[in-house]
């Protein structure tokens, strides 16, 4: 059985500056562990969502999210919200 391949998606979302939510990474293999090393070592949390992240990968990098998967990215947005809240900061997020 072949064991599929790892992938990771960064979000990142400025109020200030972003209609929605960007991808500003994604990668898959060496690449998404390389994402994931650098969110860990920044204390950026991670969700782990392989169908989000598989739709979000078919997205190129800057480009802002689709209408169509702002209810997906609102669950995560909201998760990682819980969490900033929790520990009472606030960073960009990766997905994987």
């Amino acid at each position: 059985m072949t064991e599929k391949r790892k992938e990771a998606i960064a979000l990142k979302y400025d109020r200030e500056k972003d209609v929605s939510p960007r991808l500003v990474a994604k990668g898959k293999g060496k690449i998404a562990e390389s994402i994931l090393e650098r969110a860990k070592e920044n204390h950026i949390p991670i969700q782990e969502d392989a169908s989000l992240a598989e739709l979000l990968g078919k997205l190129n990098i800057n480009e802002a999210i689709p209408p169509q998967l702002y209810e997906a990215v609102a669950e995560v947005f909201a998760f990682l919200y819980r969490l900033d809240k929790e520990a009472g900061k606030k960073n960009s997020h990766t997905l994987k």
